[in-house]
């Protein structure tokens, strides 16, 4: 029987993700548990200060690699959930660099909560960092599922684009969540009475042992902090301000995501960015990264053909 995996045994061993140590006590069972077993590659987990946090991140190596991923995740996610995305990268040829962010995963910070985004924003740059000090293959492509293409889109309009970075990857990107005009007044009515509320996992994927994963994980979120939904509050009208940008990310949208905003997301990000190309998937629903196995196919066919 493989060695149960102990979330806060990993954590507590874990070295700087700069350095050549020796694998962290519990680092084979996490990889078994969430599926991030890639022959033929190599791997490393460490941690890394970003924004007052201690963030926990990965980076894989194929042999010659020609090129960068660097991952954001969606919210309550973390990168042991990204198993598809890190083996299609490695198998272009990519060599791939992704951290859970504050409050996610094995990173420090209240569970699923935000004070402000521009400590996402820290955290990119940090991680930018990392990849310079491991000596990371140009280009860097960027790729983010929800709220990491949130972070991502931000960093597009708002920050200063480093030379290294090549193309942006946008996976069902979070401008507004759906119903956005009711959950900004339940934000107003609750925040001063809670902190948070219960969690209601959602069908965000057609694939069902997915879905079934996230029940068992023990590094799933259980609430929703008031405190990240008044920090999305506050970013979702700056982002809509932003200037434009002449950047040209690719998107790819589901006409099932009962998560996000999606006609109206597609809509700012149409006005923002001087070009995007968008892939519709018929069907799909939120959770792109760990959608269908026949939807997954479709876009991820779509990327390596402008990757190529």
């Amino acid at each position: 029987m493989p060695e149960r995996f102990q979330p806060d045994l990993l954590r507590a061993h874990l070295r700087p993700l700069a350095e050549a140590a020796a694998e962290a006590p519990q680092l084979a069972a996490y990889r078994a548990f969430y599926g991030l077993e890639f022959a033929g590659v190599h791997g490393r987990m460490g941690v890394f200060p970003a924004a007052g946090f201690q963030i926990v991140a990965q980076a894989w190596w194929p042999a010659q690699p020609r090129g960068t991923l660097l991952l954001q995740h969606g919210y309550y996610d973390h990168v042991g959930l990204y198993r598809h995305l890190i083996a299609w990268a490695l198998a272009q040829g990519f060599a791939v660099l992704a951290c859970d962010l504050p409050g996610h995963g094995l990173s420090s910070g209240e569970r699923a909560s935000i004070g402000d985004f521009a400590d996402y924003q820290a955290v990119l740059h940090c991680l930018f960092g990392e990849a310079a000090a491991l000596g990371l293959p140009t280009p860097w492509h960027l790729c983010g599922q929800s709220t990491g293409g949130a972070i991502l889109i931000d960093y597009l309009l708002r920050g200063t684009v480093r030379a290294e970075i090549g193309e942006t990857l946008l996976l069902a990107p979070l401008v507004r969540p759906r119903a956005w005009a009711w959950s900004k007044l339940s934000y107003r009515l609750l925040q001063p009475f809670v902190s948070s509320i219960p969690r209601r996992f959602s069908e965000n994927s057609n694939d069902p042992a997915f879905l079934a994963f996230l029940q068992r994980d023990p590094l799933q979120p259980l609430v929703l902090p008031t405190a990240w939904v008044g920090a999305l509050a506050r970013w979702v009208p700056a982002i809509e301000a932003a200037p434009p940008s002449a950047r040209r990310p690719l998107i790819v949208q589901g006409d099932a995501d009962m998560t996000v905003d999606w006609r109206h997301n597609l809509g700012v990000l149409g006005a923002k960015f001087a070009g995007t190309e968008t892939l519709m998937l018929p069907g799909a629903r939120h959770h792109l990264a760990n959608e269908s196995a026949a939807l997954r196919q479709r876009y991820l066919d779509f990327f390596s053909a402008r990757l190529a």
